[in-house]
């Protein structure tokens, strides 16, 4: 990923749209600070600050480690000036999220609506449709051709969904059944046609950043089933739809923005690196690179394939071991292309587009909410990923742009800046969006995601019950892994 400007805990513009930032000089003050707490939580992204902030708020001195030199975690934003910014890792929120609401409301972040008026764009097999956003299908694509299919196939998962315990997938009726094959499998058993299965990875990619033969069924069921909340049941449209779904809204100033003002009420250590946690019958030790920090009780707050190579002393159970040894992150690049308009709203287009041709499976628009520049996000994950991973930069960026131009013009072909996020070459991260879980996994190992281990307590969007992968199951694996430490001495 190639390295933006720090912005370290520079804040963008809140509610009132003022600006503020935490001087440099502050990071050298946090650094000759104490090096023992109540609590230490290693990683700032959302779960990480949001569960310090939960725990200072209860009267507790708590320490924030982070590695990068920027708080946030998978998410970045990028500034396209004049205090405007797109992102270029976590973006939106939809209904039922109900936790990252809340938290944006609670420091000042409002919402708007992502950008949804016109129509989609879908090419599949060579063929480039168009169709109104609002239509019966939501984004995914009424094709004449397959719209049976895509009908019967979601509304099937969906009703197979509901068997899924979001807090214990594993103890679904059909677990064994379902854990023990992978969705290409099941689509496979019911479907009709090649251009039904070409469709199916246009989805995993950008939602998963992998193959539909890298998925276990019961781990794609759990997904969509953790896609509601306590009222009301996930389904596989909310997923992957804008109106009504998970990318019905963005955060002004950015998403990465919550975090910026969260780690400003904290004793954030950024450049800080984890490496070794020790256990006592007191409390824990949190080696770093030539320093050391205590505490009575730690919570990792990274991905698990980070927290697995943490060196634990006394070594962890090894169940949780090889439950981090199997959910590997997913395979995703994001490109963002930014043009000095949004251009392709003038000819009716909402930007988002779903393509089962190439290597850009799904775009959206991620202009400024208020004019000035146009910008589109895309997703390139799974195979097409690692296929672009292998091409030179330049070899990269002129298939993506030619395929943009498919999709939206030929103005598309010639943005005035172009970003790929390769979140998988991020050092500390390894992959996004998420983490996932391969044929029986979730069966063998699955319910060591949760629980802690002595003092060592486990946070993150991975260990969350609903929103498993977003923004809002980071927060709600925040207050959990909080509230466990606030209960225990």
């Amino acid at each position: 990923m190639q390295p933006l400007t720090r912005r370290g805990f520079v804040g963008a513009a809140v509610a009132a749209g003022a600006a503020a930032s935490v001087p440099e000089s502050s990071h050298a003050k946090r650094r000759a600070g104490a090096q023992t707490a109540d609590v230490i939580v290693i990683g700032a992204g959302f779960a990480g600050l949001a569960a310090a902030r939960q725990i200072a708020r209860a009267g507790r001195s708590v320490l924030v480690l982070e590695a990068r030199d920027r708080v946030g975690g998978r998410a970045l934003d990028v500034p396209l000036g004049g205090g405007a910014v797109t992102e270029r890792g976590a973006t939106f929120a939809g209904p039922t999220q109900d936790h990252i609401l809340a938290l944006a409301r609670e420091v000042g972040v409002a919402t708007y609506d992502t950008y949804d008026t016109g129509d989609n764009v879908y090419l599949n097999q060579g063929s480039r449709l168009t169709y109104p956003s609002d239509g019966p299908t939501g984004t995914a694509p009424p094709d004449p051709l397959i719209v049976a299919e895509i009908t019967a196939a979601m509304t099937l998962l969906d009703e197979m969904s509901k068997e899924v315990p979001v807090d214990a997938p594993w103890t679904a009726p059909k677990a064994a059944e379902w854990d023990g094959q992978t969705l290409e499998t099941w689509i496979e058993d019911h479907s009709v046609t090649e251009r039904f299965r070409r469709l199916v990875p246009a989805v995993t990619r950008p939602v998963f950043g992998a193959e539909p033969r890298e998925l276990s069924l019961l781990f794609v069921l759990f997904f969509i089933a953790a896609s509601g909340n306590e009222s009301n049941p996930g389904t596989f449209g909310r997923n992957f739809n804008t109106r009504d779904g998970a990318q019905m809204w963005r955060f002004r100033g950015g998403a990465a923005q919550i975090t910026e003002i969260m780690a400003r009420e904290l004793d954030v250590r950024v450049s800080t690196p984890a490496r070794r946690i020790v256990q006592t019958a007191d409390g824990v030790t949190v080696e770093c690179d030539g320093q050391s920090f205590t505490a009575v009780r730690a919570i990792v707050a990274i991905p698990p394939t980070l927290a697995g190579r943490l060196d634990y002393e006394p070594q962890l159970p090894a169940a949780r071991d090889q439950l981090t040894q199997r959910m590997g992150q997913g395979t995703l690049t994001k490109i963002t292309a930014i043009y000095d308009a949004p251009f392709w709203r003038a000819r009716g287009l909402t930007g988002t587009a779903v393509s089962a041709d190439g290597l850009v499976s799904a775009t959206y628009d991620t202009s400024p909410e208020r004019g000035g520049r146009g910008v589109i996000i895309g997703f390139v994950g799974g195979d097409n990923a690692r296929a672009y991973e292998r091409m030179s930069p330049r070899e990269g960026r002129a298939n993506v742009l030619s395929e943009l131009a498919t999709f939206f013009g030929p103005e598309a072909a010639r943005p005035r800046e172009f970003h790929d996020t390769r979140w998988t070459n991020e050092r500390w991260t390894r992959g996004c969006p998420v983490a996932i879980a391969g044929p029986g996994t979730l069966l063998a190992y699955g319910d060591r995601t949760r629980p802690r281990e002595g003092r060592v307590h486990f946070a993150g969007t991975e260990t969350s019950t609903f929103w498993n992968g977003y923004m809002d199951g980071a927060v709600r694996s925040a207050k959990r892994a909080a509230a466990e430490v606030l209960r225990v001495r």
